[in-house]
């Protein structure tokens, strides 16, 4: 079976002390997989490094089989961003519109009103995600709920890869089990690959199959340990 996501022997430089290596890591269909190591910069790095916004000075970034060295030209990335959900403290929420409005982005920029067969899907979403009062609440709700809309906006198109980058960094510590949780159902009905980046250790190992550590020094890759995670983000 085709990996969604592989990567081999990829160094990427970049503003710090030393580049981004990453020796190997493959994600199969379905698979949740969680790595720690890296903070914020190396983080955006290594999303921009797999989505092909960027390219590695060495190695290899395959998603689907195919190599995003591979893509000849702007039109052919835009389209193939659709295979990406991206989950992110960089992402963006219009905190005048409502959270019902944020969520229908994805199917359509004609958001005042909305329009109700896009009502009828984010209503669903925010089901399936946990977000309670759709309507009420605004983009500049608590940071445990506005984690969600974004999680709900990666997931609505579908996507064959969901990359959640740092997603309790702004979590109050009490409401990331219930992330977790609500994360691995999404995924698991879904059938979504996801790579969580993370240095958050109880949320990795509640919200993967498989919990990792990235060794900066040598991009070597090893099964995470209890308390190996360097702090909490």
């Amino acid at each position: 079976m085709t990996p969604v996501l592989e990567i081999s022997g990829i160094l990427k430089n970049f503003q710090s002390l030393r580049p981004l290596r990453l020796q190997a890591l493959s994600i199969a269909p379905g698979e949740r997989v969680a790595i720690s190591g890296l903070d914020a910069p190396a983080a955006e790095v290594l999303v921009n490094l797999v989505t092909g916004a960027s390219l590695p000075d060495q190695g290899e970034v395959r998603v689907l089989g195919r190599a995003t060295s591979e893509i000849v030209n702007g039109d052919e990335w835009l389209a193939s961003l659709d295979r990406f959900g991206i989950v992110s403290p960089r992402g963006v929420l219009l905190e005048s519109a409502t959270i019902a409005q944020n969520m229908a982005m994805p199917f359509t920029l004609e958001i005042d009103p909305v329009p109700p067969d896009v009502a009828a899907r984010v209503a669903a979403l925010a089901v399936e995600c946990g977000i309670p009062d759709v309507a009420g609440m605004t983009g500049a709700a608590p940071p445990e709920i506005r984690v969600r809309v974004h999680l709900a906006r990666a997931v609505a198109l579908q996507p064959a890869l969901l990359i959640l980058e740092h997603p309790t960094a702004a979590v109050p510590e009490h409401a990331r089990e219930a992330l977790a949780r609500d994360f691995v159902t999404v995924t698991a009905v879904r059938r979504l690959a996801a790579l969580v980046i993370t240095q958050d250790e109880a949320f990795a190992k509640a919200a993967a199959d498989r919990a990792l550590t990235l060794e900066g020094a040598t991009g070597a890759v090893k099964p995470a340990k209890r308390g190996w995670f360097p702090s909490r983000r």
